[in-house]
């Protein structure tokens, strides 16, 4: 059912330690089986998409966000000939490097590991995940991490500054830093669950906004996507509102985007004829949105980012959320945790120490370091 082009398990570029085939499963179904039992995933639940763990039981978490970008990246992967199990482990991994609290987490560690380490090159969260699939997961006796095969890390490193990709490259010649530096893309199967990402935060983002009541339909209306979906749910179900018309809404704009993706990537694929993996990474990007459907889905992040992510009350509690995390490493780097891999102080052991950590056990320590509670 593998189109040419996609990632065909069999002839993967393997492993960094080798292994005996499984006899049962392919080479990716191993890997996502790995990545669905693996420590790291199992804490996504309790970290922050946007609105915090506590904040109410309905909101996305990092492990939701990631089931919706496998169910869509698996939709699409399936029409377009590309390999599903890989793009479920990619789409299922993508978050593992997560902090706690979001983006604000992950922009209060990067201050301060820079400025404990200036050389330590900061803290990317796609890059963590590729540490903790490779080095910070500790189930094999025989090697650390989780032994992944390189299709499935080159997925997971979905974005890497110029020098984190020659230090990479350093370590790995070849790998799955050479990329940034030669200016290639990644396999299709890592193409598609970028955009996948980008189709699932989107349409969850509408949703938790408008439940949290920080989002109104009628806002919403001013965002041309949405607005021609509302109005063709309005048009069938004239009395339809609440829940049930945001729904409908979201469910027709999510389908129409993949249809989207599914014309303009046929398109692409069509006209560059790539005859393998390979050939269609010296491609340029061939999975994408029509420029109609990318101009729409750049208005609605610019609407989410202006009327959701910089929202008062959101950006009060992500403040507080960077105070959590600068306070945590302060402490930590005068007085490391007993009995984990930060003891010692260094500076990229607390990061891994902090960036593994759930948002509820964060302020657990934070309260238990400082004496100070920062939320109800």
């Amino acid at each position: 059912m593998l189109q040419p082009y996609a990632c065909h398990p069999g002839q993967s570029r393997g492993r960094r330690h080798p292994e005996v085939p499984a006899p049962t499963r392919s080479e990716f179904q191993r890997d996502r089986d790995r990545i669905v039992h693996s420590t790291a995933f199992r804490r996504l639940v309790y970290k922050t998409q946007v609105f915090l763990n506590h904040e109410g039981d309905l909101f996305r978490t990092r492990l939701t966000h990631s089931l919706e970008v496998a169910q869509l990246g698996r939709s699409i992967a399936r029409t377009l000939g590309l390999n599903e199990d890989l793009v479920e482990g990619i789409a299922l991994a993508h978050d593992l490097g997560h902090t706690p609290f979001g983006h604000a987490g992950q922009d209060a560690l990067n201050e301060s590991l820079l400025a404990a380490d200036p050389a330590s090159g900061g803290f990317e969260h796609n890059l963590q995940s590729l540490r903790v699939v490779d080095t910070l997961e500790e189930r094999y006796p025989e090697h650390d991490g989780l032994n992944l095969c390189f299709e499935m890390r080159e997925g997971i490193l979905k974005h890497c500054s110029a020098a984190n990709a020659r230090q990479l490259e350093a370590e790995e010649p070849g790998g799955v830093g050479r990329r940034f530096l030669d200016r290639t893309q990644p396999s299709l199967e890592a193409q598609l669950c970028n955009l996948a990402d980008e189709i699932a935060y989107n349409a969850h983002d509408v949703d938790d906004g408008v439940r949290s009541g920080l989002v109104t339909l009628e806002q919403l209306e001013e965002v041309p996507l949405f607005k021609r979906f509302l109005r063709e749910t309005l048009t069938l179900h004239p009395a339809l509102k609440g829940r049930r018309l945001l729904f409908d809404s979201i469910r027709r704009m999510l389908s129409e985007q993949v249809y989207d993706v599914l014309r303009a990537t046929g398109d692409a694929l069509k006209q560059a004829t790539p005859a393998s993996a390979d050939a269609a990474r010296l491609c340029p990007p061939l999975v994408s949105f029509t420029p109609e459907m990318a101009e729409e889905s750049v208005a609605l992040k610019r609407f989410l980012r202006v009327n959701l992510y910089r929202h008062p009350q959101v950006v009060d509690t992500t403040g507080r959320a960077k105070d959590v995390i600068r306070e945590l490493f302060a402490a930590y780097l005068a007085a490391p945790p007993a009995g984990t891999d930060a003891e010692g102080g260094e500076p990229r052991r607390i990061a891994d120490y902090i960036a593994g950590m759930t948002d509820r056990f964060a302020l657990r320590e934070h309260e238990r370091l400082t004496g100070r509670r920062l939320f109800d």
